[in-house]
């Protein structure tokens, strides 16, 4: 797809769902008692492979666009699935989904695309194993495809390596199963929308500090849930908003949640011209309508705790910081090198090409902000992160930019492109 420079950007628009949100809420739904009504399901191929994971055991699944209904089979209802339950794409399915099946009282095979079988699954084979599941990987590699067998469960305290929302998840997922109380310590607070579900739920979990701790259920209930804007959804067009001249744009009903909010941060931080209008929220979830417009943005030093708030958003706070005047360091951040693509090679190779200065390090990366970009091929690498970032550095490079695979982004967000270029002046 072919993208040309913009005089401004102009307009409202709401972005999709949360995905974070949307996969929990089928897993959850589907494990409850009673009927779970949707509505602001992100219709991405990410979520969709959830469904279709929990259609095969068993689940009742109705997506209607707008409002999506889960039949729930009760906290043991779960069936056996007559083949593979294929993630697609989707690291979130994966794991999360993993945490249920180590307790079912059945075997199943769990497999994804080329991207998900390289993608580390030892972060959560690991103390899933300790809680005494049966969980192996069939080329012995710690990758997908995985075999996972049921098996009786016990709590187990376990402080993980990785500030990771997936691998707490998992594992407080397992933890509804298991014969005592879990609990999961982090070194940094990562997202915390399993917490804030789970309890909607009526399940026993309390947090405090970096540790989230969950008891036993015997029964989950089912939720009406109004899955907020997705804010990862929502920085490109912050971004894009801030860094293209003559530019004020607003985005409608976005979660703010505190363990998501980084890239509001780095914002502030880069003296952005950003302002929220705060609204009623759903399933514990903050919402408001962000409003930004043209800035002269500075560069900033962004690691340590932060960064599980904005991981995702680290392509797109690259872009930003390459059209800053000074230096942006990015750091903290090597868990970049096992998402869809290795990001920060990826961003090094691509904003290299536009003409910015940019150099990679172990676990992140230095942005000498300030050059002027010009058009290139891009390879997004099928990283749906990667190739909308590169949409909007387009905005503001000289001559035509391609992103070479540039339907990824169906991944999460397929309409993304058309919501851009209605933005367009």
């Amino acid at each position: 797809m072919r993208f040309n420079k913009a005089n401004g950007l102009s307009g409202e628009l709401t972005v999709p769902g949360d995905k974070s949100i949307s996969h929990r809420s089928i897993m959850l739904g589907s494990i409850a008692k009673g009927t779970t009504a949707i509505r602001g399901f992100l219709q991405g191929a990410d979520c969709l492979s959830s469904i279709a994971c929990f259609r095969k055991m068993g689940v009742e699944i109705q997506n209607d666009g707008d409002l999506v209904t889960v039949k729930g089979l009760g906290l043991r209802g779960l069936k056996a699935p007559t083949d593979t339950l294929d993630v697609g794409n989707s690291g979130t399915t994966t794991r999360l989904m993993s945490g249920i099946l180590a307790a079912q009282n059945f075997s199943c095979r769990v497999n994804g695309d080329a991207s998900i079988q390289k993608r580390p699954m030892k972060r959560i084979m690991l103390p899933l194993s300790m809680m005494g599941a049966n969980i192996t990987s069939e080329l012995g590699n710690d990758c997908a495809p995985l075999r996972i067998t049921g098996s009786d469960l016990h709590g187990i305290a376990y402080d993980s390596p990785v500030a990771s929302a997936q691998v707490k998840s998992a594992i407080l997922f397992a933890g509804l199963y298991a014969d005592g109380v879990t609990s999961v310590t982090e070194p940094a607070v990562s997202r915390n929308h399993t917490e804030l579900m789970f309890e909607s739920f009526g399940v026993d979990i309390k947090t405090e500090g970096r540790t989230a701790t969950v008891h036993p259920a015997s029964e989950l209930y089912a939720q009406e849930i109004e899955v907020p804007g997705d804010i990862s959804s929502a920085a490109y067009f912050i971004a894009a908003g801030l860094i293209t001249p003559n530019s004020e744009i607003t985005i409608k009903n976005v979660g703010i949640n505190p363990t998501r909010d980084g890239i509001l941060r780095v914002c502030e931080m880069m003296g952005a011209n950003v302002k929220l209008e705060a609204k009623g929220g759903g399933v514990g979830e903050p919402i408001a309508d962000i409003t930004v417009s043209t800035t002269t943005l500075h560069g900033c030093e962004i690691g340590g705790n932060i960064i599980p708030t904005l991981i995702d958003e680290i392509p797109i706070i690259a872009i930003m910081a390459a059209t800053a005047e000074g230096d942006t360091i990015i750091k903290d951040a090597a868990e970049l090198k096992v998402k869809e693509s290795n990001r920060i090679d990826v961003m090094v190779s691509n904003l290299s090409a536009m003409g910015a200065s940019i150099e990679a390090t172990d676990d992140g990366m230095i942005i000498h902000g300030g050059k002027p970009l010009h058009g290139a091929a891009i390879d997004s690498k099928l990283d749906h992160r990667i190739a909308m970032s590169f949409a909007v550095a387009s905005l503001i490079a000289d001559g035509e930019t391609e992103i070479l695979g540039s339907e990824c982004v169906d991944i999460s967000y397929p309409t993304f492109y058309r919501d851009l270029m209605k933005l367009v002046q």
